[in-house]
């Protein structure tokens, strides 16, 4: 019977073809390159941020620095709109996904729209800030999102988002998206925050869902 090769055999066989290391050095190049360009994207903002008193490496750490930085929102929303890297772009929304920052959702609900097919991780984080600032003054823009799918499983917290909008306005759109398997789990978390009772009958069906999360 023959023997089956373990991975590090593999590894090493493969580390001695020419075409793989090749493969390997131009995803090195790519990465370091991908790492310098958003060093020098955030460059600006983390500037401005220390000017205020703020000292982090990236946005993303202003959560962490243990103190409210409201005044830090203004510099964000500045580069938000600036940068076009989508690596300090997410750095940057992180940092917006706190409850003082209501003021950012009109901007979040455009770069979610502006973001590209393949910044399918940002628009997830623009839809995770979005489920934290999110009100009605977004409602109509949020349901726009919430209801293209074309924009995918990118739309998850987006739906989920409508859990903060008037129950009313929002109750029958998340009823309607729980037959759309991409994000039904989190129309029920939205159905979750509203409490509607006129809800209860559409999700219980969902306690036999094969998802145990779901369930």
């Amino acid at each position: 019977m023959k023997k089956s090769r373990s991975a590090r055999d593999l590894m090493a066989e493969l580390r001695g073809d020419p075409a793989f290391l090749a493969r390997e050095q131009e995803r090195q190049r790519q990465h370091r390159n991908a790492v310098e360009a958003a060093s020098q994207a955030r460059a600006g903002c983390v500037t401005e941020l220390a000017a205020l008193g703020f000292n982090v490496a990236t946005p993303a750490e202003l959560p962490t620095c243990g103190v409210r930085y409201e005044r830090a929102l203004p510099v964000l929303l500045k580069w938000l709109r600036l940068t076009s890297d989508s690596r300090v772009k997410e750095e940057i929304v992180r940092a917006l996904s706190v409850p003082f920052a209501a003021e950012a959702a009109p901007l979040l609900v455009e770069e979610f729209r502006r973001a590209g097919p393949d910044d399918a991780q940002l628009k997830w984080a623009i839809g995770n800030a979005l489920d934290v600032v999110a009100s009605d003054r977004v409602r109509d823009d949020i349901v726009a999102i919430a209801q293209d799918r074309t924009h995918g499983k990118a739309r998850e917290m987006v739906v989920a988002a409508l859990g903060n909008m008037s129950e009313r306005h929002a109750t029958a759109v998340l009823m309607g998206l729980l037959d759309d398997e991409q994000v039904a789990g989190h129309a029920i978390v939205g159905l979750g925050k509203l409490r509607s009772p006129a809800a209860r009958a559409a999700v219980e069906r969902f306690l036999r869902h094969p998802k145990s999360w779901i369930r």
